[in-house]
């Protein structure tokens, strides 16, 4: 005790360095995707990594970013807006093609919704605004379909629309969970779901939620794709940078309902990459000793060093594909 007093809490026996904390380039590697991708949070940055190989939990992640000083980051933390908040429903899926929801939505070009003059204010059609319908399987969140409009699309739109879809998909789901919007609250439209076998279900009138599924995706899809880009005033160019982010959702971005998994894994029924031998960088950490979930055993051997690689998916900065590579 008396070195105690003399020399500190240095003067104990201890480890050199503690069994569980990771190198400081995992450190940097996380603040330098912060510094990437400012709005993702804590929780799909530790699902993309785990997908790439590197197992961190959600509060590790936080952790990491909330250390000072580092000259990634100044203080500033996005907040976490990518996990789901659902309730419970009354209808479940039970595999693929189960069930799938449908909605509308109208997204502003650089000459939209915020045009102040009359009659221009009122108009909600192109070259103000694009109409886009967009149907997701439940079980799988998969987008199986889009489509995009100049003006509000009919009934006779919607149907064309889903046909095309199903023809796609290989089959027609069980049943379409909708709104009672007018293109789907009509008899023409329910006439159309009879022929094919799917039962429609209508969401509870101003009830919040009651499509909550596919809201959510038509959020994520305004908050990552069209409110980071130009939006074009050419029906062509925006169907384009549609399915660019269409296939980056359903193939690279992790889901949080999913656990870590994308909507391809699910649907496919393949091995969700974030299950995949990782690389371990604690060399003192056991290789039998449990990681961040989901569990997984170690690539190689303990210590690994790599870097991370960051590409896009057709040139887009807004959808990354990220991968660890090892290094000597």
């Amino acid at each position: 005790m008396q070195r105690v007093d003399e020399e500190g809490e240095p003067a104990l026996i201890q480890l050199r360095e503690s069994v569980n904390r990771f190198p400081n380039y995992v450190r940097s590697i996380v603040r330098q995707f912060k510094v990437f991708f400012p709005g993702m949070g804590k929780m799909k940055i530790a699902q993309i990594l785990a997908r790439a190989g590197l197992h961190l939990g959600v509060t590790t992640v936080g952790r990491i970013l909330k250390e000072q000083p580092t000259e990634y980051i100044d203080g500033e933390i996005a907040s976490e807006d990518d996990v789901e908040v659902l309730k419970p429903r009354i209808v479940t899926a039970k595999y693929p093609g189960h069930f799938w929801h449908l909605d509308l939505t109208a997204i502003p070009t650089s000459s939209g919704f915020w045009v102040p003059w009359f009659p221009f204010s009122l108009l909600q059609r192109w070259p103000f605004c694009w109409w886009v319908a967009v149907a997701i399987d439940h079980f799988s969140r998969y987008v199986v379909g889009f489509a995009v409009f100049k003006k509000k699309p009919s009934s006779m739109d919607i149907r064309t629309f889903l046909g095309k879809a199903i023809s796609k998909a290989g089959k027609a789901p069980r049943h379409i969970i909708v709104d009672r919007d007018k293109p789907f609250d009509c008899s023409a439209f329910r006439k159309w779901c009879k022929r094919k076998n799917i039962r429609p279900r209508y969401g509870a009138v101003g009830k919040h939620g009651s499509i909550a599924v596919v809201e959510r995706f038509i959020r994520t899809m305004k908050n990552e794709c069209t409110r980071k880009i130009l939006v074009p005033f050419q029906l062509d160019a925006m169907r384009q940078e549609l399915t660019f982010y269409m296939a980056w959702y359903n193939e690279y971005r992790p889901h949080t309902y999913l656990h870590g998994r994308t909507p391809h894994e699910v649907a496919g029924n393949l091995d969700p990459a974030n299950s995949k031998p990782r690389m371990e960088p604690r060399s003192r950490w056991p290789r039998g000793s449990p990681c961040a979930a989901p569990q997984a055993k170690v690539k190689g051997r303990s210590g690994a060093k790599f870097v991370l690689t960051v590409g896009f998916l057709e040139n887009r900065l807004h959808l990354p594909i990220i991968e660890l590579k090892r290094v000597a």
